[in-house]
């Protein structure tokens, strides 16, 4: 069994709350599973009745009633109303379609247009549903409504949104345990999508590659109703390629009209980044001006939520390891609870005639927890001597007391060097040090 610890305990922190549990998340990631399996075997193992567990699945054609707003909260209210507490799962609620409110259309249950007012929707029936005492609700869905992250603005404050990703490594390495390399290797190549991870090597491709393309590139496009998908294809390959590397929409224009010979303006960029974004694709990593204490800039860096979908895009083309190894990191500060930034400061500097010259160096990350706060590079390694001094060099003009770590991909355990900073292989840095 694959754990979902960090998730599972959050649900179980937030019951009978009077919130509903909002899980959203990239499709196939598990959400289903956390709720469904792991949660609800929590709650039998704990001593709640089974028949105080309504688990109601509105894809299955038996409950396509159910998918009706009205009837859905009237069925689940009737169901609890005959036990003293109920725990309410609803999977799949984006099925939910949305009516006039029948008020209004002399009882009828009217399909709603999309400038419809007075409607009825799944936000409705998960808000009213939460405010019955004896109701604990959670849902999960997942297609491009439920997917996109502004659904917990529909609920605002009304609701507790669990975001769920992919396997973190920490995860993946405590199902399969063994050689703590080989794994992160095969993290690097193919991720942690939970379906992925459970099939032979020579499936974990092809249901990558088709995931990518029927599921994830198809609901962008109906939910941001795109005519066509060549161009979003094409700046996920630009996005794919460009991993770890700082970008704005200027930079990504460019990159689509030298591949393909076509103009495509930024605005039309900053739109379809946002679309993947959105769908919790990939994720943005801003810069901090780590003296000046504030976020600037339009430059950015974008990350894969899933190194195996990144490396679906490019077709397994041999991954740069150095780029994995930053994606790697960057979303496993994130599941650990850091905030992470790109840090950046501006250094002056003569020139070869004497001049003074601003420039602006860049630290990795810059991650944050609490109190913890550190700065880190990422390389392969730093045996060769340019590379391990193109590597400190950000850190010998950095004169705060914040910890400067390098982490590099071999099997090593923490150490310092004579400078005074952090040496940690990759693995130790992953599985011990940030958590």
């Amino acid at each position: 069994m694959i754990r979902r610890d960090k998730y599972l305990n959050k649900l179980i922190a937030n019951r009978w709350n009077g919130f509903p549990k909002v899980i959203t998340g990239i499709r196939r990631c598990g959400k289903s599973y956390l709720l469904k399996e792991l949660y609800r075997q929590y709650l039998l193992d704990n001593g709640l009745p089974e028949e105080e567990i309504l688990v109601i699945e509105l894809d299955d054609d038996r409950n396509a009633r159910y998918r009706d707003p009205i009837f859905l909260g009237e069925y689940v209210r009737e169901y609890c109303n005959s036990t003293k507490q109920c725990v309410v799962f609803i999977d799949e609620i984006q099925l939910v379609y949305s009516i006039v409110n029948p008020n209004i259309t002399d009882g009828k249950h009217v399909l709603a247009k999309e400038n419809d007012s007075q409607v009825i929707s799944f936000v409705d029936v998960v808000l009213g549903l939460a405010r019955e005492k004896n109701i604990d609700l959670y849902v999960t869905g997942s297609n491009s409504k439920m997917l996109s992250s502004d659904v917990i603005t529909e609920f605002r404050d009304k609701a507790v949104n669990i975001n769920l990703a992919p396997l973190s490594f920490d995860e993946l390495y405590s199902y399969k345990g063994g050689d703590k390399t080989e794994v992160l290797y095969d993290y690097m190549q193919y991720g942690g999508m939970p379906l992925a991870v459970l099939r032979l090597e020579d499936e974990k491709k092809e249901y990558l590659k088709g995931l990518f393309e029927t599921t994830y590139i198809r609901d962008i496009i109906e939910r941001n109703k795109l005519r066509k998908g060549s161009t979003l294809d094409e700046l996920c390959n630009i996005l794919s390629a460009s991993t770890g590397e700082l970008l704005n929409a200027y930079k990504i224009s460019n990159t689509y009209k030298s591949a393909k010979h076509e103009e495509i303006d930024t605005h039309t960029v900053e739109k379809y980044v946002e679309y993947f974004v959105d769908a919790f694709l990939i994720r943005e990593a801003r810069r901090y001006d780590v003296k000046g204490r504030s976020e600037i800039g339009a430059l950015r860096k974008y990350y894969f939520a899933d190194t195996g979908l990144r490396n679906a895009r490019l077709n397994f083309a041999f991954p740069d390891e150095g780029q994995m190894l930053e994606n790697i990191i960057y979303n496993e500060l994130l599941y650990q609870g850091y905030s992470v930034n790109v840090g950046t400061f501006d250094i002056v500097e003569k020139d070869g005639g004497g001049k003074s010259v601003r420039k602006t160096c860049e630290v990795d990350f810059f991650a944050r927890k609490g109190i913890r706060q550190y700065y880190i590079q990422v390389s392969v390694n730093i045996d060769d001597a340019e590379t391990r001094a193109r590597e400190k060099r950000p850190y010998f003009m950095l004169k705060d007391q914040i910890q400067k770590i390098i982490v590099i991909n071999k099997p090593i355990s923490e150490c310092l060097d004579e400078n005074g900073f952090t040496i940690i292989g990759v693995t130790d840095f992953l599985l011990r040090f940030i958590k």
